[in-house]
């Protein structure tokens, strides 16, 4: 029998068949003592003010019954996760270093503002998508899930990767708009504009929480 196509957001991001993926929302790239900023110089306006609405909704989620899975960028001491192709394209990466999130140090570990809670679940991921060398895929299927709704840093790298992954091993892909960002919201735009014409939806923080029932809190929606 033939699966029933999920065609509305609110179908989409029910918590019958979603889950939340926050991707590389960590330290070393977020926290103004972080390696991205202290190292990198990078600012963090736009990240910085995203912050808050992507708190928002990952209370509305767990308050709903989705599951929150957190992605995050890993890189192994020694460089046991790397390779000549890996490290060529992060030399060319602005703001970033070889030595990112390095495992068990706090710059690997998830801001405070948005940090796990009991009953979450944390995928380890060594390169741009979430899902290539781990096990977030067989998580996903394990929990039933028929849909993804991403969020995180940055949009037009990590997150938009992991989401067109998800969507090639047949999940339906939300990407929370204004619960994502990045250094330069061009491209986190450009990001979007693909995302919603060829792969995705794409809504707002407030659109969803309202598809759960759980009112919007705070401000900045």
């Amino acid at each position: 029998m033939a699966t029933i196509p999920l065609t509305t957001l609110a179908e989409k991001v029910s918590p019958e068949h979603c889950a939340v993926l926050v991707i590389d929302m960590q330290n070393d790239y977020l926290h103004p003592e972080g390696k991205a900023r202290q190292e990198g110089g990078r600012e963090l306006g736009p990240i910085a003010e995203m912050i808050p609405r992507q708190a928002d909704l990952l209370r509305a989620a767990r308050a709903a019954g989705v599951p929150v899975i957190y992605v995050l960028n890993t890189t192994l001491p020694d460089g046991a996760s790397s390779s000549d192709v890996w490290l060529e394209a992060r030399s060319r990466a602005r703001y970033s270093g070889t030595d990112m999130c390095l495992e068990g140090t706090w710059g690997q570990e998830v801001i405070t503002e948005v940090a796990p809670e009991p009953g979450d679940l944390e995928v380890r991921k060594y390169r741009y998508s979430g899902f290539v060398g781990t096990d977030l895929e067989l998580v996903l299927r394990s929990l039933g899930r028929r849909s993804v709704l991403c969020v995180g840093t940055s949009t037009n790298v990590c997150v938009e990767a992991t989401a067109r992954d998800a969507f090639h091993r047949e999940f339906y892909v939300t990407y929370a708009a204004d619960a994502c960002a990045s250094w330069d919201m061009t491209l986190h735009d450009a990001a979007l504009k693909t995302a919603e014409t060829r792969y995705a939806t794409v809504a707002t923080v407030r659109e969803i929480e309202e598809q759960w029932l759980v009112p919007a809190r705070g401000t900045g929606h």
